[in-house]
């Protein structure tokens, strides 16, 4: 198949991928008929802010901005942040925010559902423990997310900020139209109404590092007769879904590059799951790299970044980390749109790499079982563009 056939291609089923289907619109003419049904309001003043956001690390992190701004507007207020079980670490640590509550948001937790009345089920109930509690103003953090802003409307949260997309704004007393900007402007979009203005540069994206992460990852170093003047970069090439990633043979061969002009330790980095990928990019490299994969908590990986020199990776929220702990990056997008989900920061120090093929950024990030030739745009990306960023990155 040749490139013009393949962009065609890939469009038509990406296309096909983001119309809404039946059932959606079904239930779009459900959840327009709850938003008619009157339901009693919390009347009473509660100086408290409940923001929801069901996603996992990077989605989360790049939230993070407009909550330190939420705080410095409100200080006096309480914060709470409701979350899922898996992303209850990422704000762990945030002093800005008072309680971090977590449920298994449907459509995010990997559980199989029960049955259809499971999301609904569930609303209900987590909505008489919001009513409980007492809130005055909800924010749905995540633009499209339904369920969230039905919650918040079952709680009788009277005021309840997101944005003016179809399933959700029935359910939100104050709506804001969709800009195509990044992530963290987008939540702090959200926050305005209770901040003011908010300039994009005034948004710092920092990850608090504990002190005893700091120690383990000392310990853990010395151990290989690492010390604190030895040069470290870090590769993460896992991802979420196998379209984002990169291929094993140029990961080593960067590595090893790397590791030579630089006198550097390699350190790969990953989850339990992405161990035995980080074992065949080792396997073929020249230098014995650290593996670190299945080793780390949220916290360590996010201490063993900010030693690092640079950290490179696919596209996913470890990245995001890295950045947020003030470490160069160079992070290699695929399907994603960097415009709304690159690197937060000075594009020197935070380098994002992507092809120029015609149907990218498709926004389908799960391919399913289609064959990965069709969808070589992050494999299109060469190894020099990517040694000449972490470059780039190391000299910022």
């Amino acid at each position: 198949m040749d490139r013009e056939a393949l962009v065609r291609r890939n469009r038509s089923m990406a296309e096909a991928f983001h119309a809404v289907p039946l059932k959606h619109q079904l239930r779009r003419a459900a959840l327009l008929s709850v938003a008619a049904i009157p339901l009693p309001q919390q009347r009473k003043q509660h100086n408290r802010i409940l923001l929801l956001r069901p996603d996992h690390l990077g989605d989360v992190l790049l939230t993070t901005p407009a909550i330190r701004a939420l705080r410095a507007a409100h200080p006096q207020t309480e914060i709470h942040a409701l979350v899922g079980s898996w992303s209850a670490n990422v704000l762990a640590n945030f002093s800005e925010i008072d309680v971090v509550l977590t449920l298994p948001y449907p459509g995010f937790t990997r559980r199989d559902k029960p049955g259809w009345r499971s999301p609904y089920q569930l609303a209900i109930e987590s909505a008489r423990i919001l009513r409980r509690i007492g809130y005055d103003t909800a924010l749905i953090l995540r633009p499209d997310h339904w369920w969230g802003a039905l919650l918040a409307h079952i709680a009788g949260i009277p005021r309840r900020i997101g944005y003016n997309l179809p399933d959700v704004a029935p359910f939100l007393t104050e709506r804001y139209e969709p800009q195509h900007e990044h992530a963290v402007v987008q939540s702090a979009r959200l926050v305005e109404p209770l901040t003011g203005t908010l300039k994009p540069d005034e948004l710092e994206l920092r990850f608090p590092v504990a002190e005893a992460d700091r120690a383990w990852v000392d310990g853990y170093l010395a151990e290989w007769g690492i010390n604190r003047g030895t040069p470290l970069i870090a590769v993460h090439p896992g991802s979420g879904t196998w379209v984002k990633q990169w291929d094993n043979a140029k990961w080593s061969r960067v590595a090893d590059t790397l590791a030579e002009q630089r006198g550097a330790v390699i350190i790969l980095t990953g989850g339990d799951h992405e161990l035995p990928l980080c074992r065949r990019i080792a396997a073929q490299m020249k230098n014995q790299p650290i593996i670190m994969a299945g080793d780390t908590t949220l916290g360590s990986l996010a201490a063993i970044f900010e030693r690092c020199d640079v950290v490179l990776g696919a596209d996913s929220g470890p990245l995001h980390l890295a950045v947020a702990v003030d470490a160069p990056t160079v992070a290699l997008f695929g399907p994603a749109d960097p415009v709304e989900f690159g690197s937060w920061g000075s594009r020197e120090r935070h380098q994002v790499l992507y092809t120029n093929i015609g149907c990218r950024p498709c926004r389908v990030l799960d391919w399913g079982s289609d064959d990965p030739q069709y969808h070589p745009c992050v494999r299109e990306i060469e190894v020099g563009r990517v040694l000449e960023a972490a470059r780039r990155a190391i000299n910022s």
